[in-house]
């Protein structure tokens, strides 16, 4: 079953984005547009209840930084929330990330009835991917994302939860955390936010600018005023102005950086051994992913010398199948290729397998800010120097609703 609503799901971006021609395509990408017209109403109406404080936002008694887009998957978001969490810590900020685990494993169908029927304090606590010193859960229960991030990062609390007003309060309650790193959070209206930090792929800005599901706008374009500071992510060094004058039209406020998804090494996903990336000049390689744009991946490996003669792609979150991997590097031995490349997301869903014939080493990449250097340090002290404000009534104190 998986399998079959993935093929539908690549289907269906297929021709979403176009990659798809003929009349039956042309009918389907007319029926979305109808349907895109109840997702902007939609929006539109959950918005406006949140702005008129018929739904209620929860403070939550401390410093909350949202990070999120207005489109689905693509702008590089993960390495942009890893490099908050290690620049919050290092200024003295006790941090828990929250995440919905989108693609986690779910819970059962009785947890679930128990949830809503009991509302017990101990069935509804998050699941803990890490506690700050140890992973707690594997890559499948968490989600990629929170794993990779707790893998990364020591001493901060990442907590998976679709209730995130529910996994702060955890977080402030039994790890003492001072900050909350709401992850993919711009959608999210039920907590109060300190700031709110919305991602733009440089490339594909907005999409194909239609809303969900014709498009990949989770919402309107111009709800980007909603936006404190604005990051341009997979920027090469040239001129932004045009889409920064964009931006502006729409949000006259925020603060604007620009950063690049630096390539920092290679690692082995088995034996961890780390390669420079200049190993990769001239390297006859194949390229494994299952991300929202896989072109883009294989685009760095050529930059970097590799001469990439195998791809093999899959939709974004997919799980591997021992059987999956072993058949790719068989071809891959067959064409004479010396490694196989992946990215950190893709290291955490791959299978181990044992002597393979062709190495998988994945890319380790992080965020350097390219322009606006100036402002987003000035950005970090300012929150840094933040003090904490008192932390309200707590959830799990009583077993009390929200």
């Amino acid at each position: 079953m998986s399998r079959w609503l993935e093929a539908l799901e690549t289907f269906a971006m297929d021709v979403i984005l176009g990659h798809r021609c003929g009349r039956r395509a042309g009918l389907l990408r007319m029926t979305l547009w109808i349907f895109s017209s109840l997702t902007f109403l939609t929006v539109r109406l959950r918005l406006v209840l949140f702005q008129k404080r018929i739904f209620r936002r929860r403070a939550m008694g401390c410093l909350v930084v949202s990070v999120g887009n207005l489109t689905i998957g693509g702008t590089g978001k993960t390495p942009v929330v890893e490099m908050l969490a290690r620049q919050l810590q290092a200024g003295g900020r006790k941090v828990a990330i929250l995440s919905r685990g989108y693609k986690s494993t779910p819970k059962s169908c009785l947890q679930r009835v128990l949830n809503k029927v009991l509302y017990n304090t101990r069935l509804l606590a998050p699941r803990i991917v890490s506690d700050g010193k140890s992973l707690l859960l594997d890559p499948h229960t968490a989600g990629d994302e929170p794993f990779m991030l707790a893998n990364n990062l020591h001493g901060v609390i990442v907590l998976v939860d679709s209730d995130r007003v529910r996994s702060g309060l955890f977080a402030i309650k039994h790890f003492g955390a001072d900050v909350l790193l709401l992850d993919d959070g711009l959608q999210y209206l039920k907590m109060r936010r300190t700031v709110e930090i919305v991602l733009i792929d440089r490339d594909a800005p907005f999409g194909n600018e239609f809303l969900l599901p014709r498009g990949t706008l989770r919402e309107p374009v111009k709800h980007l005023y909603r936006a404190t500071h604005i990051l341009i992510t997979k920027c090469t060094g040239e001129d932004n102005s045009l889409l920064i004058s964009r931006i502006r039209k729409l949000n006259r406020t925020a603060e604007i950086a620009e950063c690049a998804h630096h390539p920092q090494h290679l690692i082995n996903l088995w034996t961890g051994e780390i390669r420079p990336l200049k190993f990769l000049e001239d390297l006859p390689i194949g390229s494994l992913c299952g991300i929202a744009v896989p072109e883009n991946f294989v685009n760095v490996l050529e930059t970097l010398g590799a001469r990439v003669g195998l791809t093999r792609n899959y939709a974004d979150h997919h799980r591997y199948s021992v059987k999956e991997v072993q058949a790719f590097i068989r071809r891959c031995a067959q064409c004479n290729l010396q490694a196989i490349l992946t990215t950190e997301k893709d290291a955490v869903r791959i299978p181990h397998v044992l002597d393979p014939e062709v190495p998988i080493y994945f890319m380790r990449v992080e965020i350097k800010i390219l322009r606006g250097s100036k402002v987003w340090k000035n950005f970090f002290n300012r929150l840094a120097s933040l003090q904490q404000v008192r932390t309200p009534k707590r959830f799990f104190d009583s077993g009390d609703g929200l």
